[in-house]
């Protein structure tokens, strides 16, 4: 998706027109990181509440077109802003994750609040963990603890300038869990002339590539998961058994 600069309305129409080609073709959509916006420090300007204009829009489209919406926005719950992963099902339950790792280079961590938990959303029979982008580049925040998810999700506005990491960390994610895990980035130049070239993948629990969009290209692509085929990798291959045990404690 080559999201508007700051223009919500503009990329909510460009939503709108793909979400009905996908009509009755997939069970979830993913969505980049602030899409409505593009990554933007002015979370002031362009936060809006949980019963605001997008959500709103989400929870019609996903009632609408049959599935699942996934992506984040920037939402306020006073005094806080946060960049905030929304996923909304056709019967309009919203599940939200909070993105915990802001990124200190760009000042998102002077303009938002970061989350303070994990979450699990559980799905057709699936359990889904969503993170954000910056995210990406820590794998204690999406360890999994008892195979406790199936897929692991992550919205992106990732730079061309550091695409190589994007595409080897989402592999390791993939091979560490044991996990499906889907990246979804962005393409364009944003308005602080950041160049996004996407590459958009989605990786099987053995690190094997299921599907990828080419670079600078503008498309969706639909793909089926297997349960099935997960659980028995996982069986045959119980590398969670021995993972190391630890827990979280409060910042000292």
């Amino acid at each position: 998706m080559d999201i508007a600069w700051l223009d919500r309305q503009a990329n909510l129409n460009y939503l709108s027109k793909l979400f009905l080609k996908l009509k009755g073709q997939t069970d979830l959509v993913v969505l980049p990181e602030m899409f409505t916006t593009g990554f933007t420090e002015k979370s002031k300007e362009f936060a809006e509440p949980m019963n605001g204009l997008t959500i709103q829009f989400l929870k019609k489209m996903a009632t609408d077109n049959g599935f699942a919406i996934a992506g984040s926005i920037i939402i306020e719950e006073e005094p806080s802003f946060y960049n905030r992963f929304l996923f909304i099902t056709p019967k309009q339950k919203v599940y939200h994750y909070d993105k915990k790792h802001l990124f200190r280079l760009s000042g998102e961590i002077d303009n938002y609040t970061a989350g303070k938990s994990k979450i699990i959303i559980h799905y057709k029979g699936w359990n889904i963990c969503p993170q954000i982008c910056y995210d990406l580049r820590f794998p204690v925040w999406s360890r999994n603890v008892n195979n406790e998810y199936d897929l692991l999700i992550y919205s992106a506005s990732w730079p061309k300038s550091r695409i190589d990491v994007w595409d080897s960390l989402l592999k390791a994610r993939a091979l560490e869990n044991q996990s499906f895990v889907c990246g979804v980035n962005r393409i364009g130049i944003d308005g602080n002339q950041l160049i996004y070239n996407g590459k958009s993948i989605l990786f099987d629990a053995k690190g094997r590539t299921m599907s990828t969009i080419e670079e600078n290209k503008e498309e969706y692509q639909t793909v089926n998961l297997s349960k099935y085929s997960l659980s028995t990798f996982r069986e045959n291959f119980p590398v969670w058994k021995d993972s190391d045990s630890f827990q979280f404690i409060k910042n000292l």
